[in-house]
């Protein structure tokens, strides 16, 4: 019967997954299986060949392995590698190689010979690449095939580098990245202009020939691409989807990543549900949005025909829960983000009392702030709330190089105009200048340029809190240790970063907390800013009452926004306050335009902010709530 049961509810996927609590757990399985195969090949005194991947994705894979041989004596000395892909050109000593990473994160740390060791040459002659492709592939065949390839996937949907278009029986070749895929690797690269155009990949007719293939994803950010691979049709449009044909494969996920498969994200599809608070809300909003109907529109047979009969047996009639969910949007709704004096609690996100709440907006760069909740932010100033601004990180990786330039520029004439030596601005400007023009990509800044930038992300931060209603003695620069690397590639956090933001919180002793609960950005810093937070109150909490009467709540907005369920509080602004916002969001003028780490939305922050507010607002009025110009929205944390 359990066998059943889980073909019903997996009956969407065209190929086996296995979805784990995390990608620790995840990828240390996938390591025992790895070292499970090295040894039975032992045994037997054969050749383990594996094809291995690169990027994020393996690299707590290969730092199992590493343990597996340091602490269990496994050894790789049977073991051959042949790698999916590098780009082109590239030298091998490039810190972006596929060879630097590769060695960096296993190789150097095991005992595999070198000869062993197998990874697309990206200094080749271009008229030389055909041929070595193919004695690449000669090279697999010879050795009697992979017996185990790791993949990662793409958001384009590419396995290796074999984007949208690949045929299926493709050798390994040249090919020419998609833009998507370059904006994604635009971190390690500092900067889109810097990724290379092209690459050498494996094919995937090479891939299929593995007799095992484990495609792993982590996070949410590859949602969308698994719901594709998994449970689409198969598509040159989507190369991953032709892992459907093969008997050999399995997919290993985390819970993020397989949160779009149908058992996960519309259950009720699939199987009867424990039906608790939070799913009939999700279900009723994500049977109004089917149907194209208000929700107190949705009729029993509505429930019926889309999987939800269940839910109007158990629970309805279907007016009753349509009632109930509209009720429990309706009170998400409020003016009064800091509380409206002499309401009552039980209908609104956040608690009357006090009337005057002392408030701390945490923003991990310089901008969050404003682009993600700025309108909320100027209304808790104006509704005389005590509110204090935290930027935990300088964000000085972000600013352009011409623009320190410029800055040094209008202070040299700055001195001059008023008579002073600027002869040792000069000298400064000079050094700059001759550093940023033979400056290699992701290169680490001189301390003057780090600084320089740093002052440029500061003073756009206060002219923004300013513009909101802030006083400069409530606006406060962390600068947090863990982020002044230099380099997009950051510290590990430590009890410094965790004891500054503990100060800061017992310095204000706020009734609210405001913090990026959106983890989706590429630089990873505000997950790690979060966490900070969340340590800080966790150990706080154990000495001062204070915090039995702080709330914290997760704003969103700058990588993307809640989905409508998850909502608890959302904040409605009128056209004018969406103007108020726009003008806080442009006072960061180093990152309007263009910026340096766009992600993969191509617009510019003010311009994702509005539309991401007029979407949530929009949404609201589909389910036949009020109808507003825009929304900020929150979800609140609980300890």
């Amino acid at each position: 019967m359990a066998r059943l049961n889980l073909l019903e509810e997996t009956r969407f996927e065209k190929v086996p997954v296995t979805v784990y609590e995390n990608q620790q757990i995840a990828s240390k399985a996938v390591a025992q299986r790895i070292a499970s195969l090295i040894r039975q090949k032992q045994t037997k005194g054969e050749l383990a060949v594996l094809g291995l991947a690169t990027g994020v994705t393996p690299l707590r894979v290969y730092a199992e392995l590493v343990r597996l041989h340091r602490e269990e004596a496994l050894s790789f000395k049977n073991v051959v590698t042949f790698n999916l892909d590098e780009y082109y050109p590239m030298l091998a000593t490039a810190q972006q190689s596929y060879v630097t990473f590769m060695h960096e994160n296993l190789f150097n740390h095991i005992d595999i010979a070198r000869n062993n060791i197998h990874i697309p040459d990206g200094t080749l002659p271009l008229e030389e690449l055909h041929a070595y492709c193919m004695v690449y592939e000669r090279k697999i065949e010879q050795l009697g095939g992979l017996d185990l390839q790791i993949l990662g996937i793409g958001r384009t949907g590419h396995i290796g580098f074999n984007e949208p278009g690949s045929a299926p029986n493709s050798g390994t070749r040249l090919v020419t990245l998609n833009d998507l895929t370059r904006r994604d690797a635009s971190r390690d690269f500092g900067g889109k202009e810097n990724v290379p155009t092209k690459a050498i990949t494996m094919g995937i007719g090479t891939i299929f020939k593995a007799r095992e293939i484990i495609l792993m994803a982590w996070n949410g950010k590859k949602a969308p691409i698994i719901k594709k691979a998994v449970e689409g049709e198969i598509s040159s449009e989507v190369p991953a989807t032709y892992l459907q044909l093969s008997d050999n494969v399995e997919f290993v996920l985390d819970k993020d990543a397989a949160s779009e498969l149908t058992r996960f994200n519309t259950p009720w599809l699939v199987k009867d549900c424990e039906w608790d608070e939070q799913l009939i809300k999700k279900a009723v909003i994500w049977l109004s949005n089917t149907v194209k109907r208000p929700i107190l529109k949705l009729t029993d047979d509505d429930y019926n025909n889309h999987g939800m009969a269940q839910l109007a047996t158990e629970k309805g009639p279907a007016y009753n829960i349509n009632i109930d969910v509209f009720n429990k949007l309706q009170r998400t709704i409020t003016g009064w983000p800091g509380g409206k004096p002499g309401s009552d609690n039980q209908q609104r996100p956040e608690r009357a009392q006090p009337e005057k709440k002392r408030v701390i907006i945490f923003s991990p760069h310089p901008d969050d702030d404003v682009i993600s909740m700025g309108g909320t932010f100027i209304r808790l100033a104006d509704q005389g709330h005590d509110v204090h601004v935290a930027y935990q990180t300088s964000g000085n990786t972000a600013v352009w190089d011409d623009d320190v330039l410029r800055y040094m520029e209008f202070a040299i004439d700055f001195n001059d105009s008023i008579g002073k030596d600027s002869s040792h601005l000069q000298k400064i400007y000079a050094d700059m200048r001759s550093f940023i023009e033979t400056k290699q990509p992701n290169q680490i800044d001189t301390q003057e340029i780090r600084n320089v930038k740093a002052f440029i992300r500061k003073t756009e931060a206060i002219a923004g809190a300013r513009y909101a209603g802030l006083a400069d003695d409530h606006i406060h620069f962390m600068a947090l240790p863990f982020y002044e690397t230099g380099k997009t590639q950051k510290n590990t956090v430590t009890d410094v970063d965790v004891e500054l933001t503990m100060e800061l919180l017992q310095q204000v002793k706020p009734h609210q907390i405001f913090a990026a609960g959106d983890f989706a950005d590429p630089h990873g810093t505000h997950i790690v800013c979060f966490n900070i937070i969340v340590e800080a109150m966790n150990r706080l909490r154990q000495t001062e009452k204070w915090t039995n009467d702080c709330w914290l709540w997760m704003y969103r907005g700058a990588w993307h926004e809640f989905e409508t369920h998850e909502i608890e509080m959302a904040v409605p602004l009128s056209p004018q306050e969406v103007e108020r916002k726009r003008n806080a969001i442009f006072k960061h003028q180093s990152q309007k335009d263009t910026p340096v780490f766009p992600g993969e939305d191509a617009r510019e922050f003010w311009v994702r902010a509005e539309d991401r507010n007029r979407e949530t607002a929009a949404m609201y009025d589909k389910l036949g709530l009020a109808n507003y110009e825009a929304m900020e929205a929150f979800v609140r944390w609980k300890f």
